[in-house]
């Protein structure tokens, strides 16, 4: 188990029952790196890999 994965499963246990849009992710994800910039890049490379998820090109 990876030590990301102890966040991952914090996350689906407390929301997983809740339904969100993708600005609200992207609004949160903001936020995150306002408060942590250090973290900008690795935000950076999750949120385009979202973006790109099933786009037929990237096969």
């Amino acid at each position: 188990m990876y030590f990301t994965d102890r966040g991952i499963e914090e996350l689906a246990d407390r929301r997983g029952e809740e339904e969100v849009s993708f600005v609200w992710l992207a609004d949160r994800l903001r936020e995150f790196v306002d408060l942590n910039p250090e973290f900008e890049t690795p935000v950076e490379r999750l949120a385009t890999w979202l973006a790109r998820l099933g786009d037929e090109d990237d096969d």
